[in-house]
């Protein structure tokens, strides 16, 4: 039949990828003149092909390829009963960190964005301008005052958009949000003390409490939710001076490596629990900016009246990693965290901060976030358009509220490690689930980074990938 043979030739394009998610078809008339056919037999290919699931029809804009959704991750369950361990992730991490940085990887491995979807040549023209106009800032700087005052008048005007009213007294700018986790922890621990994590958690939290020789409780965690209350409420029951919990290092928005975002109800109710039994949260909330749920979600901060939120983030995922500046609105351990910067590093560079100060205030940065998020969000269905296309059908993947990274879960069977091994030969970088715990879970889980914009490379890796899972 005539309108079959079309319908064949047209899921050939789609399933070989030749035609992607998205895509519009050719139009009936247009596909009626090209091939000489009736404009009901056009007609009945095309309902051919939405009977099949493979495109949709949309009203007053024609046929487009559909979209493929591949089976969501609904919720984690890490494996036995939470018991503090000691970390020991550093040295596979480094292994696995190193090979992803060869030269010609496919880059699914660092959570970082583009370069071309940041602001180098902003950033460069406002170093030349502020340099040249305020030359001091070249000239030395203090351990008295760790926080030019532009960047704090910035910060605590851009919180208040958020509906978070920050102190100017408690911010502390620091060299990353790294910097700014590490000195709270120092303030708030000392070596043989546990800290609650999320689980997964980003490696780099687990690499500091390892560095500070601290314990690691992981809490179940929600793809959608968050951090289970639930099994936080039973885990701080005991008191740090009696084993207990010294602190929690949380990312509620847009959680590393899930996406998460926690609901305002849940975060009023985790500022509440912790405050009441002085249990410190140090809340990283560097994806709090590009996360996709309509406004801005508001950090656990907003809702601690008591000033036990320790704020961390960075302006590495949305301006450039380059700068190295991030800051802690350190709440009432703020003096706390600046004896640990002074000791640390001493001030964050003067020049920078006034360069991120003015690029905060300029009329532009808002628009540079919305245009962020959009691209991050299409980055990821790109992905997890391909994840459905090219990995075994078992493959459960996260659909994140935030972020630009990705959490596949693989068949039981599938050793990561051994599968990131292989992959590393044949050019495709990823990182192993197992790298997210403390205690060497999510065996057969991997994260994939959407930071860079998609295109055939990337749709090759990820097809190489599903093929190696495959085998």
């Amino acid at each position: 039949m005539l309108y079959e043979n079309l319908a064949n030739e047209f899921a050939t394009l789609i399933g070989s990828g030749q035609l992607r998610p998205g895509d519009r078809l050719p139009s009936v008339r247009h596909l009626a003149r090209q091939r000489a056919l009736s404009i009901s037999t056009v007609v009945q290919a095309l309902r051919t092909l939405e009977s099949r699931g493979m495109v949709e029809a949309r009203p007053q804009s024609g046929y487009f390829v559909r979209r493929r959704s591949p089976r969501v991750i609904e919720s984690v369950m890490p494996a036995g009963a939470p018991a503090p361990v000691d970390v020991g992730v550093s040295r596979r991490l480094v292994q696995v960190l190193r090979a992803n940085e060869a030269p010609g990887m496919v880059p699914l491995g660092s959570a970082l964005p583009a370069p071309e979807l940041l602001l180098a040549p902003r950033l460069n023209r406002l170093y030349a301008s502020i340099a040249r106009r305020q030359p001091r800032l070249l000239a030395g700087s203090s351990h008295s005052d760790l926080t030019e005052a532009p960047l704090r008048q910035a910060i605590t005007r851009r919180a208040l958009q958020w509906g978070c009213p920050i102190a100017a007294d408690e911010l502390v700018v620091t060299n990353s949000c790294t910097e700014a986790m590490m000195l709270c922890l120092r303030a708030v621990t000392k070596p043989g003390d546990t800290v609650a994590v999320e689980s997964p958690t980003y490696y780099v939290m687990l690499q500091l409490l390892e560095s500070m020789g601290l314990r690691a409780l992981e809490i179940p965690t929600n793809p959608l939710t968050g951090v289970s209350l639930d099994a936080l409420e039973l885990a701080t029951r005991k008191p740090a001076a009696e084993g207990g919990i010294a602190a929690c290092l949380l990312i509620p928005n847009g959680a590393n490596p899930l996406g998460s975002v926690m609901p305002d109800a849940a975060k009023q109710r985790l500022a509440n629990l912790l405050a009441a039994r002085d249990v410190a949260l140090i809340e990283d909330d560097i994806y709090g900016d590009i996360c996709f749920t309509g406004s801005r979600p508001r950090p656990i901060h907003t809702f601690d009246g008591s000033g036990n939120t320790m704020l961390c983030t960075s302006f590495s995922k949305t301006v450039s990693p380059s700068l190295r500046v991030g800051f802690v609105a350190a709440g009432k351990r703020a003096a706390d965290v600046v004896l640990q910067k002074t000791l640390t590093s001493g001030k964050t560079n003067p020049l920078t901060q006034h360069v991120i100060a003015a690029l905060m205030e300029s009329r532009g940065f808002d628009v540079h976030l919305r245009t962020l998020r959009r691209r991050f969000a299409e980055q990821i269905a790109r992905t997890r358009d391909a994840v459905a296309r090219h990995f075994p059908a078992e493959t459960r993947v996260t659909d994140p509220q935030g972020g630009f990274v990705l959490w596949l879960e693989l068949p039981p069977e599938v050793d990561c490690s051994a599968l990131h091994r292989r992959a590393a030969t044949e050019g495709v970088a990823f990182v192993p689930g197992e790298m997210f715990s403390a205690g060497g879970q999510y065996k057969n889980c991997l994260r994939i980074a959407c930071g860079q914009p998609w295109s055939e490379r990337l749709e090759e890796g990820v097809k190489r990938l599903g093929q190696l899972v495959a085998r």
